[in-house]
């Protein structure tokens, strides 16, 4: 749908969830959550990072490909429904199976009437401590992308990916009017007490940073509780689900410790507004930034 069919106002559906042992479970889950969503007014819903698993990167196991699965496929399919059942735009991530021995972490853009409109593939793989991406995900290699839906021109990046402003911005001026963020973040319960309060400002901090660099909507989407690993003490997952708008004022916010569904309303006229007073877009130097495509700038 081009912008002039979009609505200038449309809700969206940020379902903050816990994850179980069993796929199935977890998909039938996620449905029933985009039918709660929708019920209260959501026109688009966002699912979490890696929806239909536990977050299995806490370590390495080949065994664990065998969760992934095709794009289309049969989390796509049924969620192809769902969306068409209650008229709304769902953003589904996906552990995507591209070919034996290449997979991708992916968010797929189904539209409101079922059809698949795009894949997302996360471009920024973690390896850190019980996040063992590399072990798993192929980088992306579809690039940042805005995708265009019933609701309008939206574009999703997923979780590591919200570290860098690079990403944001290039989703930003392929016109997206909202980032989302599928999400799989959390603390290390030992460092949760010196270092907890700061990490999660700094997520926080630099997604709303992105709101306000590029005058648009934000949306995070975390998963939440405490999901054990088979070494150490596993990942105690955050939430904390916020929408931001194009000032980076937080419009509504989940809790740290429990599910919920956040409904937020986005408004095209707020993205104007914003952009007329700060024109960050408009001020940029474009001519000025030959070096970002570097990995660093060495004087030597």
């Amino acid at each position: 749908m081009n912008g002039s069919q979009a609505p200038t106002k449309y809700k969206v559906g940020l379902v903050q969830m816990c994850m179980s042992a069993d796929p199935d479970a977890n998909l039938k889950k996620g449905v029933a959550k985009i039918q709660e969503a929708a019920a209260a007014g959501a026109q688009l819903v966002c699912l979490p990072e890696l929806f239909r698993s536990l977050y299995f990167a806490q370590h390495e196991d080949a065994a664990l490909f065998d969760l992934a699965e095709p794009v289309p496929g049969p989390t796509t399919d049924v969620l192809g429904k769902a969306a068409q059942r209650s008229g709304v735009v769902v953003l589904a991530p996906v552990f995507e199976r591209r070919a034996p021995g290449l997979y991708h972490n992916s968010v797929v853009v189904i539209d409101a009437d079922g059809r698949i409109v795009g894949t997302y593939r996360k471009m920024h793989i973690p390896d850190d401590p019980a996040y063992y991406e590399k072990f798993y995900f192929t980088p992306g290699d579809l690039g940042f992308r805005a995708f265009d839906t019933r609701v309008g021109r939206i574009g999703t990046l997923v979780c590591w990916d919200q570290w860098y402003p690079e990403g944001a911005r290039l989703t930003a001026l392929q016109g997206a009017t909202t980032l989302f963020y599928p999400t799989a973040i959390g603390w290390h319960p030992k460092e949760k007490a010196a270092h907890g309060a700061a990490q999660l400002d700094a997520w926080r901090t630099i997604q709303r940073s992105h709101a306000i660099a590029n005058g648009c909507y934000v949306a995070a989407v975390n998963r939440v509780g405490l999901e054990r690993s088979r070494e150490g003490d596993g990942i105690d997952f955050w939430g904390s689900s916020f929408l931001a708008d194009p000032f980076g004022a937080i419009l509504t916010e989940a809790p740290q410790d429990r599910e919920a569904i956040l409904i937020g309303e986005i408004d095209l006229g707020r993205i104007e507004e914003v952009r007329r007073g700060w024109p960050f877009l408009r001020d940029r130097r474009i001519d000025a930034y030959a070096g970002i495509g570097e990995r660093f700038l060495d004087r030597s």
